[in-house]
């Protein structure tokens, strides 16, 4: 499997890290952090050292219940952040989280090569045509509901079965247009209880079915810290647990706030699969 991001052909013989480069005020973990430019190069910098292939830069915080932004203020936001880190550090992929087809088209005309979807479609009728047009990978992510309304009361008769089925149909619709460079996130804590979340990751190899590469986002979420009576703040070795099962279930892409741990987690997973091929075949 092989995506096309701008020229630069990314393939998954071997799991990525996507850091996680929030220039919003509110996010649940690390709001607030990247005000200046300084801030923003010293981050992306150190996320480049320790091994991140994509960093994702997102202006419109998703957490639930997040406040609504105006697609001015996200523009505000990322077009300049884009075009820094771009010039600063050329060589790394950048993503636009985004589900405003605006936004994502400023943002790849100001450098980003991927456009990341938490909404797959669903809250821009324009954002598949955009797709089309910029000719740039397209993450889809399931989510139930908006930002706004996500968590109120999250229901599914079976939640892996409707997920799967969810993202399927976005897959055929793109591929019909002519879209092919995909990517699937199960969108874990967007319009899901911790049950459906944890059903979702332990089911996690189905969604291979869709031969697509996998992104997973679990990084800090609350899955895991309220699991575990913890703060955001205090969960990145319950982070690194449940990353390290989604490796074994197959996902291609690990989405998170600290990268070094997130690529440790990597080189110990294909050392673990190296063995198990090297005892395979001597078997």
């Amino acid at each position: 499997m092989t995506i096309n991001c701008k020229g630069k052909l990314l393939n998954f013989d071997s799991p990525i890290v996507m850091g996680i480069l929030n220039v919003t005020p509110d996010s649940f973990y690390d709001g607030g952090n990247l005000e200046t430019e300084s801030q923003l190069i010293e981050q992306a910098f150190n996320m480049i050292q320790s091994g991140a292939t994509i960093l994702d830069i997102g202006g419109y915080s998703s957490k639930p219940g997040a406040k609504e932004v105006s697609v001015e203020e996200e523009l505000n936001r990322v077009v300049p952040a884009i075009q820094l880190i771009s010039s600063k550090f050329p060589e790394v992929i950048l993503s636009i989280d985004t589900f405003r087809s605006e936004v994502a088209r400023a943002a790849v005309n100001a450098g980003a090569a991927l456009i990341n979807d938490i909404s797959a479609g669903d809250l821009d009728s324009n954002m598949f045509m955009t797709v089309k047009e910029l000719q740039v990978p397209y993450c889809l992510m399931h989510m139930q509901g908006t930002p706004q309304t996500m968590q109120t009361k999250p229901k599914y008769n079976k939640v892996v079965t409707e997920v799967f089925y969810s993202l399927a149909k976005k897959v055929e619709e793109l591929k019909k247009m002519g879209i092919n460079d995909l990517l699937i996130d199960p969108g874990f804590g967007f319009g899901k209880t911790i049950e459906h979340n944890y059903e979702l990751l332990q089911n996690l190899p189905h969604l291979k079915l869709l031969n697509l590469p996998i992104l997973v986002g679990l990084s800090r979420k609350s899955m895991i810290y309220k699991v575990l009576n913890c703060t955001p703040g205090e969960a990145l070795n319950g982070t690194t647990a449940l990353q390290s099962f989604a490796l074994l279930g197959g996902a291609n892409i690990l989405r998170v706030h600290d990268v070094k741990e997130a690529q440790e987690t990597i080189y110990l997973y294909n050392k673990l699969t190296e063995n198990q091929k090297h005892h395979s075949t001597s078997a």
